[in-house]
């Protein structure tokens, strides 16, 4: 049978369609009659008819008859009737004719007439989508309406559909009437994505380019509208106008108040298109932003403040003491007055917080700005408006912020202060921060003294290492040495874990964490001083409750011991505990870190040498000073007469390598694990010690006492030696932890020497 060979064609069987007869211009149709049946096939690519052979047929075609042949709009139309499926067999091809014989394939019928119907009616929906906004829309949607089978649809829509030729082909040899409707609809459903997409691009394009034409058009138009408005006497007030109310009802001194007109008058001149237009509209609204006038006086209530507190801290007595003392003295003076206070101690121990309770003790409003990484000048004092893009500092940005004369400003992290060369800003806080300057502060970008005396300044800090000795002077330290397991149990129990579960929308008697529960998140879960950690853990916990309840519908979730391990995974804590033994030449210290009080265990070993002492562990430079020290007052013992100082090497190490260890109140734990180990008797192994020593061989006094003896109770030490003059110090350790150590007060090496070996030192 005659075969027509098409090309990249959607056919589909049992349809009717009229084409252009060049269509078929591979092959003379003048010999084809009418209602004479011939193949049409599909061809991979294409190519002129002299150079086809049987490879570039794909397998499958269709049966077709021409019906009618008409002209139109100067246009040779033949309506062609399709009719069955066939799978082409032995093909001759030949210069003049294509003839090749078949077998007729048969549908698979596996969906129904009404499936049928739905695929006929989505497919004619996205029809309709495509048409919509064409002139002739309403044109196209009456021929839509008009399909009455997949095929029809398909067909008709064919050329547009987002397929290639190998698509088409699929379709057309698929024996699943399902599967093939379902691959003709993912062909216009591309079609449609893709003419959406289009359209929504040209849309935004479309609407960016109106956007910056009507923006240009109005700002014209509203500097016409602005020199119309200047000659009527109704209407609103211009820029120049609403400054100068603002200036007028500002409040401020007469000096300030010059200085705002003087700028305003600048600003008049600019008329909106000066160079410094921006800048003095910046300055302007700024400083008219800022309250001027004095605040009202509100008497405080030092019995509602210490209420506030104690609801919203639990501990820190003496802190909370120190604040309820500075708020006696200025209720009596009746202003801002005494100390800045400096809160420092580990992260998470209530220092911000503290402050925003003060806040809402004397109702004021509260401002926290971090200091954390400043390292300009210019972030503190502001920028001079001579600079391009100048700015108020960060102290006057505050102070705006608030929208009060006397809020309470938290400087957060002041320890964190850098330097550079554009300047120190600490030497810049020295003025902020001394009540007898204050009250005339000039930022750079203001240009005008502001007075900063009814503002209540809280600073914070982790470590008063980083703070610079002027600053530091002008404020009082506060410590806030850390939580005892039995606080932070209150703490997580009355404050954090009610607030955990409000912010997951749970109520209290929707959850509940047992006692055991609550201890060995504690103990196993948390590693620091303060309860931010704690706080991290219940916020995990509240949230696998909230996941029960609205999965399970679970009317109450109880968190028991054993349930912590799927909740919160593996223990994150691994402190370290005393030894059953040590051998000789290993004592036990104790160190403060950010996080709060370590265990510091010294280990040494001699070898021999040429009498080098070799130091690993990461050691920073003060103590490895600590270190030579203390193995000079080791070789001026007579320990061992048996030892060879000059021919013996000793190694000392700090477990841990990785960590960073420094400072000197590691002194008597180096000078005992060298001692043990020149005498080769062990330390006893519940005893800890932390104090510094001296050449002469006296103990001085160290720091972040609370803490280290905090980690000595946690770790199962018995006794811990101190510095005598530590003693007074011993008054804000909590009770709890002095109960379970007994600890023993030493003002030199003998008396280590006799608590830690049990032998009396002895002198060349």
């Amino acid at each position: 049978m005659l075969v027509i060979p098409v090309y990249d064609t959607l056919l589909l069987p049992f349809v009717e369609i009229h084409v252009q007869e060049d269509v078929f211009s591979e092959i003379e149709l003048e010999n084809i009659q009418e209602e004479e049946e011939f193949l049409v096939v599909p061809i991979k690519k294409q190519k002129d008819r002299d150079q086809l052979c049987q490879d570039d047929f794909y397998s499958v075609g269709v049966l077709a008859r021409r019906t009618a042949s008409f002209s139109q709009e100067e246009q040779r139309l033949m309506t062609v009737e399709i009719g069955d499926r066939v799978h082409l067999g032995e093909m001759s091809i030949a210069p003049e004719r294509v003839e090749a014989s078949y077998d007729v394939l048969q549908d698979v019928q596996d969906v129904s007439e009404r499936d049928e119907k739905a695929f006929l009616r989505e497919f004619k929906g996205y029809a309709k989508d495509l048409v919509e906004n064409l002139p002739a829309g309403v044109m196209y949607k009456g021929i839509i309406r008009r399909w009455k089978t997949m095929h029809e649809a398909a067909t008709n829509l064919g050329a547009f559909l987002d397929l290639d030729s190998e698509e088409r082909y699929a379709i057309l040899a698929e024996d699943s009437r399902n599967r093939r409707f379902q691959l003709i609809m993912e062909g216009i459903k591309r079609l449609v994505g893709a003419k959406s997409w289009n359209e929504e691009l040209h849309r935004k394009m479309s609407e960016k380019e109106e956007k910056a034409y009507k923006m240009m058009a109005i700002k014209k138009q509203m500097r016409v509208l602005e020199q119309e408005l200047d000659h009527m006497e109704e209407g609103n007030a211009s820029e120049q106008e609403m400054f100068a109310e603002r200036i007028a009802q500002a409040g401020m001194p007469e000096e300030v108040e010059k200085e705002a007109k003087r700028v305003l008058k600048r600003f008049a001149m600019e008329d909106g298109h000066g160079s410094e237009y921006g800048t003095l509209y910046e300055y302007l609204d700024f400083i008219t932003s800022l309250s001027w006038k004095e605040e009202e006086g509100q008497e405080i209530d030092l019995a509602e403040a210490r209420k506030v507190l104690e609801k919203d801290h639990f501990g820190l007595d003496k802190v909370k003491k120190r604040v309820l003392e500075q708020l006696a003295v200025m209720r009596l003076r009746g202003k801002q007055t005494g100390s800045i206070l400096l809160f420092a101690g580990a992260p998470g121990t209530g220092k911000t917080s503290m402050g925003q309770s003060i806040a809402r003790a004397l109702n004021r409003k509260f401002v926290r700005i971090s200091l954390g990484g400043v390292r300009d000048e210019a972030e503190i004092r502001g920028h001079r408006r001579t600079y391009v893009g100048a700015m108020p500092g960060r102290i006057m940005e505050g102070i705006k912020r608030s929208g009060v004369k006397n809020p309470v400003v938290v400087l957060d992290e002041i320890d964190k202060l850098g330097q550079d060369y554009k300047g120190d800003p600490a030497n810049a806080l020295l003025e902020v921060l001394d009540p007898e300057q204050n009250h005339s502060y000039v930022d750079h970008f203001m240009n005008v003294p502001y007075d900063l005396s009814n503002v209540f300044f809280l600073c914070t800090a982790n470590t008063l290492d980083g703070i610079p000795a002027p600053l530091l002077d002008r404020m009082e330290v506060i410590s806030l040495e850390g939580y005892t397991p039995t606080e932070k149990y209150q703490i997580g129990r009355k404050y954090l874990l009610p607030k955990s579960l409000e912010q997951v929308g749970l109520k209290k008697s929707q959850v509940s964490v047992t006692q055991g529960a609550m201890k060995k998140i504690i103990s196993d879960y948390t590693r620091e001083a303060g309860v931010r950690g704690l706080k991290k853990q219940l916020d995990k916990i509240c949230r696998f409750a909230a996941v029960e309840v609205v999965e399970k519908e679970a009317d109450k979730i109880s968190i028991k011991e054993r349930d912590l391990r799927e909740i919160l995974g593996k223990k994150v804590a691994s402190h370290d505990k005393a030894g059953k033994k040590n051998p000789p030449g290993v004592a036990t210290g104790l160190a403060w870190t950010q996080a709060g009080g370590e265990m510091l265990f010294v280990e040494t070993v001699k070898t021999k040498g040429s009498g080098k002492v070799h130091l690993t562990g990461k050691l920073g430079d003060v103590m490895k000073e600590s270190a030579e020290l203390a193995y000079t007052l080791v070789k001026s013992d007579f320990w061992d007469s048996a030892v060879d100082f000059e021919k013996t090497d000793v190694h000392i190490h700090v477990p841990e390598g990785a960590v960073p260890k420094d400072g000197p109140s590691a002194g008597i734990t180096l000078y005992t694990a060298l001692s043990s180990l020149m005498l080769d008797k062990p330390v006893k192994p519940d005893l800890a010690m932390t104090g510094e020593v001296s050449l002469q061989g006296k103990v001085l006094p160290i720091g972040g006492l609370p803490e280290k003896l905090m980690a000595a109770q946690r770790a199962g030490i018995k006794k811990v030696l101190i510095p005598k003059e530590n003693e007074e110090d011993l008054r804000d350790v909590a009770e709890e932890i002095k109960e379970k150590l007994e600890i023993l007060p030493v003002e030199n090496i003998t008396q280590v020497a006799r608590e830690a070996m049990g032998i009396e030192r002895q002198r060349r």
